[in-house]
C-alpha cells in the first residue's frame, strides 16, 4: 500500500510563525528589562536620599556627643555605632551610590562642619546605578541635586 504524504495536512508551526513568536518574545523582554533598570535606578536614588538624611541625623548625634566640637568621619561614626558596616572605608558604596564625606575640624576662625556627596556607581558595560547626584552639608542641612555631575551647594535643592 502506498501512502500519500501531503505536507499541507501536517499539524504544527511553520518556521516563519516560530520566528515571529521569538521576535515578539524578544521585544517584550527588551521592554521589560528597560523598565526594570529604570525602576532600579529610581529605587537607588530614593535610597540615596534617605541615606543622606540618616547620615545628617547621625552626624548631629555625633556632634552633640562630642560637646559640639566635631563631626565624625564614616569610620568614627561606625566605631560609635551610629552607622552600619556598609559605611566602612573612605568611599563606601551603598545601594548603588558612592558616598564621599569631608569633615572640617573646628578652628579658631571656623565652626566644624561636614559635607557628603552621593554619586551613582558607574560600572563598565552596565552603566550608572542612578541618574542624579546628591550633596548635603552641615551648614544648610538641605539635599542638593545635579543630573550631570557631582552636586554642590550651588545646585538646586531637591524639590526646588
Amino acid at each position: 500500500m502506498k501512502r500519500n504524504h501531503n505536507h499541507h495536512d501536517q499539524k504544527g508551526f511553520s518556521l516563519i510563525e516560530l520566528m515571529i513568536v521569538i521576535a515578539i518574545i524578544g521585544i517584550l523582554i527588551a521592554v521589560g528589562v528597560t523598565g526594570w533598570k529604570a525602576a532600579v535606578r529610581s529605587a537607588n536614588e530614593a535610597a540615596a536620599i534617605k541615606t543622606l538624611k540618616t547620615i545628617a541625623e547621625q552626624q548631629m548625634l555625633y556632634y552633640n556627643a562630642h560637646q559640639r566640637t566635631a563631626f565624625g568621619s564614616f569610620d568614627e561614626m561606625l566605631k560609635e555605632g551610629l552607622l552600619d558596616t556598609r559605611f566602612a572605608g573612605t568611599t563606601p558604596v551603598v545601594d548603588g551610590y558612592v558616598y564621599v564625606m569631608r569633615v572640617t575640624p573646628k578652628s579658631t576662625t571656623a565652626q566644624p562642619g561636614f559635607a557628603v556627596n552621593s554619586d551613582p556607581q558607574v560600572t563598565e558595560g552596565v552603566g550608572a546605578t542612578g541618574k542624579n547626584h546628591f550633596f548635603l552639608d552641615s551648614n544648610s542641612n538641605t539635599i542638593h541635586v545635579n543630573s550631570t555631575q557631582p552636586a554642590t551647594i550651588t545646585d538646586p535643592p531637591i524639590g526646588g
